[in-house]
C-alpha cells in the first residue's frame, strides 16, 4: 500500500484517507475478524519535542492510534499505524480482565443492541408490569443505556457492560424523561447481549403519566413580540483560516480534534511587537463525571464520564441542524471514523466566529475633555455535544488584551426520578407532579499543557491575607500576596478559595519582562464545591480528578486523560491522583497544568422539560506576560453601528455559513 500523504502540518487531524488507510492497514497486518470494531480512531500527536525538531527541518512520521474490540469476546488491542511507511508500529492486547479493570467507551452500535436485548428479558417484562406498563406499551418503552460504575460485583470484574433504565411513551415524540419507571435497572453484558443482573424494587411507584414534551409542535403559538436581531459583518470576518491554521488579532492556533475530547487547541500564541510568543501547546477537555446523590435503586451507581466511556467528539452535533452559532461564522468539518472505522466526515461540527463583547477600556476626563472607549470583541471557538440525556457546549474565547477562557454550556434534560402520589422527593427537588429530579453535580477537567514564552514553566500559588498591625500596618489597611513554588507534583492538587482570593501562575523563570519579572499568566477559577462523595466510595474513587480545583504534573506523552485512559467499569485510583503519586519536579519544568471546575445542580421546576443553560469555566489572564495594555491600538470606530450595519440583512447575505433557518 502507498503511503498516504494528505496533510499540510503534523498536527492536523486525521483526513478521511488517512483514517480509511490506517484501518485498512491494521486489518490486514493482523488479520481482524469481522468481529472486530473501532472506538477511537486518532492522530497519535507529535509532542513539543518532535514539533521543535520539525521546525528545524526533520521530518516526522504521520502516526495514527487504533483501538480495536473484538465484539465476540471482548479483547482489545491499541495500534499505533505508521502511515508514512504504511506499517504497524505496535499492536498491544490490553489486561482489561484484571484489576482495575476498565472498559473502552461504549459504541453507538452496542447501543443499538441494547434495547432489544432488554424487551426480550422475561424478568423486565414482568418488572415493568408491576408498574402499570402492558403488551401494547412495551414497543414504545424507551431504553436508556448507561455506563454502569463499579462497585466490585462479579458480574462487573473485567466485564463490558450497561445498566438499562426504562421510561414509558404514549408517542415516538414523547418526553421520555417525564415518565420514569422507578425501581427497575436492567444490566446488560454488552459481548454476550443478555440481561446478567435485574433490579426489581420491592417498593412499587406508579409510573407519572402527565406529559411534558418540547417540540416545536407543544407551543403552537410562540410569543410574538420577539423582532429580528441580525448579526452581520460587510466587509467580512477579522480572522483568517489556512487549513486547521487560525490567525485573529495577533492571535495563531491550530484547531483540533479528537474522538474523546472534541475540539481541542494546539500552539496557542500571540504577537507581540512582531514576535509570536507561545502560551498554550495544548488546550482540551479531557474528561467529565457526573455523579448523582440518590442511593435508590435507579440512581446511585450514576456517574458517567462522558469523555472517557463516550466520548465528547464522537457525540458532537452537527452544528447546520440549529442555530447553535450567530454572525458570520466559518464553520470546521471533521474527518471521523465510525465503529466498523469506515470514514466519514461530521459536517460543521466546530463553529467559529466573533462577537460583541461590551467595554475593553474607558476613560473619560472631565478636565481636558478627553474621551475614549473601546469595545471589545472576542473570537468564539466552539461545538456541542449531546451524551444521552445532556447537551454540553464547550466554548473558547480568545480576547483582543490577551485573555483565554473557557466556558461550559450545560443544557438538556436532566434525570428524573417517579414519585408516589402524597410523597415528598428526599434526594433532590421535586420538579412536577410526581416527578423528582436528583442532586447531582457536573465535574469537567481541561488540560492545559503550558508554553509560556515557549520554554520550560513553573506554577506559583498565592492569595491575599491580611497584614498584622503593626509599625508596618499603622492604620491596619494593607494586606499582602503570600506566595509558593509548586515544587514537586504533590505541591500542586489544591482547592480555590473564594476567602482569600487563590490564584495560580503559570510563568517562564528564564526571561524578564519589562519590569525585570518572570512573565506568566494567571488562571482564574470560581471556588465551586468539589466531589461531595465519600472519599473511599467507587465515585470518588474513579473521578479521583474532581476532589481538587488545580493539579499540576510534569508532561508525560502517555498522561493524556484526568481520570486515565478506560474509566469505563473501572475499578478507581487512575489519572490525576495516580499521575501525582510520581511526585516529579515541576519547578521550571515542561508542565501540564490541569483545572477541574463544574456545577452542582439541585433540580427545581424551572428546569423540565429543558434546563436553560447553566454555565460553568475559568479564565487564563496575561500577568506580567505584556509590558503594558496590548489593546490600546484597537481603532476608536472598530465597532460602531454605520450605516451597513443598520441596513436589515437577512441572516444569509453574510455569505458564509451564517446561522440556519429551520
Amino acid at each position: 500500500m502507498d503511503a498516504v500523504v494528505a496533510v499540510s502540518h503534523p498536527l492536523d487531524p486525521l483526513s478521511l484517507d488517512e483514517i480509511a488507510s490506517a484501518v485498512a492497514i491494521l486489518k490486514d497486518t493482523q488479520t481482524l475478524a469481522a468481529t472486530f470494531r473501532f472506538p477511537i480512531t486518532r492522530l497519535e500527536e507529535p509532542t513539543k519535542a518532535d514539533l521543535a525538531a520539525y521546525r528545524l527541518g526533520d521530518r516526522l512520521p504521520r502516526l495514527a492510534f487504533i483501538l480495536a474490540i473484538d465484539i465476540s469476546n471482548g479483547e482489545t488491542f491499541e495500534g499505533i499505524v505508521d502511515l508514512t511507511v504504511c506499517t504497524v508500529s505496535s499492536y498491544i492486547r490490553l489486561p482489561l480482565d484484571e484489576l482495575p479493570y476498565g472498559q473502552p467507551p461504549i459504541m453507538l452500535c452496542e447501543f443499538e443492541t441494547v434495547e432489544g436485548t432488554v424487551k426480550s428479558d422475561p424478568r423486565w417484562i414482568a418488572a415493568v408490569k408491576k408498574r402499570g406498563i402492558t403488551d401494547e406499551d412495551i414497543p414504545l418503552i424507551q431504553i436508556d443505556p448507561f455506563s454502569s460504575g463499579y462497585f466490585g460485583r462479579e458480574f462487573e470484574k473485567g466485564k463490558r457492560i450497561v445498566r438499562a433504565v426504562s421510561y414509558w411513551r404514549e408517542d415516538v415524540r414523547d418526553n421520555g424523561y417525564a415518565h420514569p419507571i422507578e425501581g427497575v435497572v436492567a444490566v446488560v453484558d454488552l459481548i454476550t447481549n443478555r440481561v446478567v443482573d435485574l433490579v426489581d424494587d420491592e417498593k412499587i411507584i406508579p409510573v407519572p403519566r402527565k406529559k411534558r414534551n418540547y417540540g416545536r409542535e407543544t407551543f403552537p403559538e410562540p410569543r410574538p413580540d420577539l423582532t429580528p436581531l441580525h448579526i452581520v459583518q460587510p466587509q467580512g470576518p477579522s480572522f483568517t483560516v489556512d487549513g486547521w491554521k487560525v490567525e485573529w488579532q495577533n492571535w495563531s492556533f491550530r484547531v483540533g480534534f479528537t474522538p474523546r475530547e472534541g475540539l481541542v487547541l494546539h500552539e496557542l500564541g500571540i504577537k507581540d511587537q512582531g514576535r509570536l510568543r507561545p502560551v498554550v501547546f495544548r488546550a482540551s477537555v479531557t474528561e467529565m463525571v457526573v455523579p448523582y446523590a440518590d442511593p435508590t435503586a435507579n440512581h446511585y451507581w450514576k456517574s458517567a464520564f462522558d469523555a472517557g466511556e463516550y466520548g465528547l467528539g464522537r457525540l458532537a452535533n452537527c452544528l447546520e441542524l440549529g442555530c447553535d452559532c450567530l454572525g458570520h461564522i466559518h464553520y470546521f468539518d471533521v474527518p471521523a471514523a465510525d465503529d466498523l472505522g469506515q470514514p466519514f466526515t461530521m459536517k460543521n461540527a466546530i463553529c467559529m466566529h466573533e462577537e460583541d463583547y461590551g467595554i475593553l477600556w474607558k476613560h473619560y476626563e472631565f478636565r481636558n475633555g478627553i474621551f475614549e472607549v473601546r469595545r471589545s470583541r472576542r473570537l468564539v471557538i466552539s461545538f456541542f455535544a449531546t451524551v444521552g440525556n445532556y447537551d454540553y457546549g464547550f466554548y473558547w474565547y480568545l480576547y483582543q488584551d490577551g485573555t483565554i477562557q473557557l466556558e461550559a454550556k450545560l443544557t438538556g434534560i436532566i434525570q428524573t426520578a417517579a414519585v408516589a402520589t402524597g410523597e415528598t422527593y428526599p434526594w433532590g427537588g421535586m420538579v412536577d407532579d410526581n416527578l423528582g429530579g436528583p442532586t447531582h453535580q457536573h465535574f469537567f477537567n481541561a488540560r492545559l499543557h503550558m508554553d509560556v514564552d515557549g520554554g520550560d514553566n513553573t506554577v506559583t500559588e498565592h492569595e491575599f491575607v491580611p497584614r498584622p498591625w503593626g509599625e508596618d500596618n499603622p492604620y491596619g489597611n494593607v494586606f499582602d500576596t503570600r506566595s509558593r513554588v509548586l515544587k514537586r507534583e504533590l505541591d500542586s492538587p489544591a482547592l480555590a478559595n473564594g476567602e482569600t482570593g487563590r490564584y495560580w501562575k503559570v510563568s517562564n523563570p528564564n526571561i524578564k519582562n519589562s519590569v525585570g519579572k518572570a512573565p506568566g499568566y494567571k488562571i482564574v477559577v470560581m471556588p465551586s464545591p468539589v466531589m461531595l462523595a465519600q472519599p473511599d466510595s467507587t465515585v470518588a474513587q474513579r473521578g479521583g480528578f474532581a476532589k481538587k480545583h488545580i493539579w499540576v504534573t510534569a508532561f508525560d506523552a502517555r498522561e493524556k486523560y484526568a481520570s486515565g485512559d478506560y474509566p469505563n467499569v473501572h475499578a478507581g485510583g487512575d489519572g490525576l491522583p495516580g499521575y501525582v503519586k510520581q511526585n516529579r519536579e515541576i519547578e521550571n519544568a515542561d508542565v501540564v497544568l490541569w483545572h477541574s471546575f463544574g456545577h452542582t445542580h439541585v433540580c427545581k421546576p424551572e428546569d423540565f422539560p429543558i434546563m436553560p443553560v447553566e454555565y460553568a469555566g475559568f479564565t487564563l489572564k496575561p500577568n506580567g506576560f505584556f509590558a503594558s495594555n496590548i489593546a490600546m491600538d484597537l481603532p476608536p470606530e472598530g465597532n460602531s453601528q454605520s450605516v451597513d450595519n443598520r441596513l436589515q440583512h437577512s441572516p444569509d447575505d453574510t455569505g458564509n455559513g451564517s446561522c440556519c433557518h429551520t
